[in-house]
């Protein structure tokens, strides 16, 4: 039984992307970045860019239309997201066959998500309740710095279990608590393997994103003013975002590959 390397699909990765990132990036521009940078320009600032101990309780309730386009634009973007995994797992896919393949299984997604969603919610109440018990014995810092943790690594540890999810729905084409069952079965083991890979991953990302919006931003803001330098960061970080997503999705198919083959 091959060990999972998570070098190994990094290569791979690499290989593929170099390889058929012609009808990758694309597919992410038009999935995920346009309708990322499209709901950043119609998110109010306030929501962006909240002061120090303001609390979204505090703001005005979004308009109607920002949270209809949020619901469309989650959508458009998981669609975007599976017809990507879609063309990393089947060589020769065409990108209206990956399309199409994505539209037929994002209801298995979605109830796949809303369960995994749920556990996740389960978990911030329990840990919430444990820091609240505990709070009697360590004080309240103590208990809030607890509940912080565990919340945290129930959390890190639901969604490295979950992490070949949308692998497992597009290529083996299962039902939602197949997928979920499956799923779980095929990261026993090698959980510490894939936190360090997703943790470092979501940190990369996050760096790049913050990286981008403050290059563009600033550049924006002297040339053109101060909202027209918000803009072309949120524009550019939405950019920045689609491509990135490329690697990660790509590279979680790899890993999938490898899981799947063990």
């Amino acid at each position: 039984m091959a060990a999972l390397s998570i070098g190994k699909a990094w290569e791979d990765s690499l290989a593929f992307i170099k390889r058929e990132g012609s009808l990758l990036f694309p597919v992410a521009l038009l999935f995920l970045s346009v309708p990322m940078a499209i709901l950043q320009l119609m998110i109010p600032p306030d929501y962006m860019q909240m002061a120090p101990g303001q609390t979204l309780a505090s703001l005005p309730p979004l308009p109607g239309t920002v949270k209809l386009a949020m619901i469309l634009g989650g959508i458009i973007m998981l669609i975007g997201s599976l017809a990507i995994y879609a063309l990393a797992l089947r060589p020769g896919i065409s990108v209206a066959e990956a399309l199409r393949l994505s539209i037929g299984r994002l209801p298995a997604v979605l109830g796949a998500s809303l369960i995994v969603g749920a556990g996740m919610l389960f978990i911030l109440f329990a840990a919430a309740m444990i820091g609240g018990l505990l709070s009697v014995a360590v004080g309240k810092a103590g208990g809030v710095a607890l509940a912080a943790i565990v919340m945290l690594a129930g959390m890190i540890y639901v969604s490295t279990r979950m992490l070949p999810l949308s692998a497992v729905i597009i290529d083996r084409r299962p039902g939602v608590i197949a997928a979920l069952r499956e799923t779980f079965a095929m990261t026993r083991g090698q959980v510490g393997r894939l936190a360090v890979f997703l943790v470092v991953a979501l940190i990369v990302i996050l760096v790049i994103q913050i990286a981008v919006q403050a290059i563009f931003g600033i550049v924006g803001t002297l040339m053109l003013g101060k909202e027209a330098g918000r803009s072309i960061g949120d524009i550019a970080v939405a950019l920045a975002a689609g491509a990135a997503n490329v690697y990660l999705m790509v590279i979680t198919a790899r890993i999938y590959r490898q899981l799947e083959a063990r």
